[in-house]
């Protein structure tokens, strides 16, 4: 097979953002990582020893012949870039050809490696597999045939030998490890079909199974989150934007207390991509308890030419074009996946017989995605109250439990941002002793305030779903607190909302259940609690210990 490596041009490398890329066991990683991806590896085995300062990478790649060893670890030497051109258009992970010449100017470099057959063409000595040891800066001193099975094997070891000072000045060695675990999961959620073994001090450390999506891998990675917490939505999208994939913790059963797991890939590689970042956070705004963030892993496929990643040595951040676009695709992707429908069973901590229930249903809890839903607004039906307080509601799988109070609530909020509207009111409404802050706040969310005299004020407008109200003295006091528009919403919306411990007509109830299912954000009220609880027929069924069979039913 003909050499695939080659030196790239002078013009070529002087377009490439020069800098270190090897500052690290966890950067050591993670280029040899690119490469096994790179060629087509759907197992890699890595092995690490911080305390030895050695890493080795084993793949069941493509491999490579004599001629491409020779050159591997030459500066400047790919196969996957060769003119400008192709700079604009990069498919691969690792394209600048500096990896392997930068490994062997700070450690002991040796590959072994093996071409399958068929790319081999059976030629002379292709069939065997060859095993090159480099000098300080990359030349093949040593070279051998070997017994291998086709693939690659790097192994890098005395790292930073030759720079004690760079050895004093990195991390102890458990937050190294920390690193090394941290880039093998970014690049797992990216390539969910590659099998992971990892190895540490030459006892196994931990393994990633392969899987056919993100959703099913991502509970091996936190291991506090289940499959049935999760929710995945795939966007095909016209070219040349390819495809948007998202799972999200669904916001009522799975968040966290940082915003360390919103996270973005583009084309199988983690980025840093603030304003998309901040997109997801925005999306999930009052769906979440107040101080919790959510779980949200996007993976972007982008046609190569509208990514440029000469940005930065590590590649980890980028220049998109059409972000605007991409911020809307990811708002219309996380909308999508919020909905709820009638086969939609969350998870609940309770006790008792209703803690059975819940676990029983949570073996069966499926999320997904059923785009006609939405066209569907009675598949709940209401059939009676609970304390004046809870709606029972029949679907085609078994019984819900709505709290009215919150479910109204986010019904109202809803309308509230599509429809904030502020009328006039006659007699105006006084209100008393309020700081000027206090004043400041009504005025700055649109509310009509003057003097009326000393510590007095008068209100003139006021949130329209607050007119007629006997309290809307006590709501405009609650308004003048402070927050945002959106928290002036959220207050008028709470308040406006039917109580809990009002009776409700069955109309009324199907009326709101209705209502409910047509909002956005259907899971959890604007404060971020559970609205609903749902128990599959099945989970039921296995509770009361019902089986129907033939010939035993009845006690026959």
């Amino acid at each position: 097979m003909a050499s695939r490596i080659q030196v790239l041009p002078t013009e070529v490398v002087h377009l490439i953002t020069a800098g270190e890329v090897i500052d690290s066991l966890a950067a050591v990683v993670r280029e040899l990582v690119e490469n096994s991806l790179d060629a087509g590896a759907t197992r890699i085995i890595i092995s690490v020893c911080p305390q030895n300062w050695w890493v080795r990478v084993a793949d069941n790649g493509c491999g490579m012949n004599l001629d491409d060893l020779r050159q591997a670890a030459t500066a400047h030497s790919t196969s996957k870039i060769g003119s400008c051109d192709d700079l604009w258009k990069i498919n691969s992970l690792g394209f600048r050809g500096e990896a392997l010449h930068s490994l062997t100017t700070l450690a002991e470099v040796e590959i072994l490696s093996r071409t399958a057959s068929h790319l081999s063409g059976n030629s002379i000595g292709e069939s065997n597999g060859w095993r090159v040891v480099y000098s300080h800066g990359g030349k093949a001193e040593s070279i051998e045939a070997v017994a291998l099975a086709p693939g690659t094997v790097v192994a890098v070891t005395n790292i930073f030998g030759n720079h004690p000072t760079r050895r004093q000045g990195l991390p102890a060695t458990a937050q190294q490890l920390k690193a090394v675990q941290a880039t093998i999961q970014q690049f797992a959620l990216c390539h969910p079909h590659v099998h992971w073994q990892v190895w540490q001090n030459k006892r196994e450390w931990f393994s990633i199974s392969p899987v056919t999506s993100m959703k099913q891998l991502l509970p091996q990675i936190l291991h506090q989150v289940r499959s049935s917490d999760l929710q995945e939505v795939k966007l095909q999208l016209s070219p040349p934007h390819k495809t948007l994939d998202l799972v999200m913790g669904l916001p009522d059963r799975c968040h966290r207390h940082r915003p360390d797991w919103v996270r973005v890939a583009v084309n199988g590689r983690m980025v840093n991509t603030p304003e998309l970042e901040r997109t997801i956070l925005g999306a999930f705004h009052k769906t979440l308890p107040r101080d919790r963030y959510p779980v949200c892993f996007l993976h972007l496929c982008i046609s190569p030419d509208r990514v440029n990643w000469n940005r930065n040595p590590a590649k980890t951040e980028i220049y998109l074009q059409e972000l605007s676009y991409w911020q809307e695709q990811v708002n219309q992707g996380i909308e999508e996946g919020l909905r709820i429908n009638s086969t939609h069973v969350p998870e609940a901590t309770h006790t008792s017989r209703v803690g059975k229930l819940i676990k029983a249903a949570e073996q069966t809890s499926d999320y997904n995605l059923n785009p006609s839903t939405k066209n569907h607004s009675h598949s709940l039906k209401a059939v009676a109250q609970v304390n004046n307080t809870y709606i029972v509601a029949e679907h085609p799988g078994g019984m819900w439990l709505v709290e009215q109070h919150i479910a109204h609530e986010r019904v109202l909020y809803e309308q509230l941002c599509d429809r904030w509207q502020i009328v006039t009111v006659e007699p105006a409404i006084i209100v008393y002793q309020l700081s000027a802050q206090q004043v400041e706040q009504l005025q700055r969310i649109g509310l009509d305030i003057e003097p009326f005299g000393e510590d007095m004020w008068a209100v003139r407008s006021i949130p329209a779903m607050l007119k007629g109200r006997e309290d809307c003295g006590d709501a405009i006091l609650e308004l003048s607190r402070g927050g945002d528009l959106q928290t002036a919403q959220v207050a008028v919306a709470c308040r406006s909302a039917i109580r809990n411990g009002t009776p409700l007509e069955l109309p009324q109830m199907q009326t709101l259940l209705d209502q409910w299912q047509r909002t956005r954000n259907p899971r959890t009220c604007p404060h971020g609690r559970p609205i609903y609880l749902a128990l599959e027929e099945s989970a039921l069924a296995r509770f009361f210990r019902r089986h129907w069979v033939i010939g035993k039913s009845h006690g026959i």
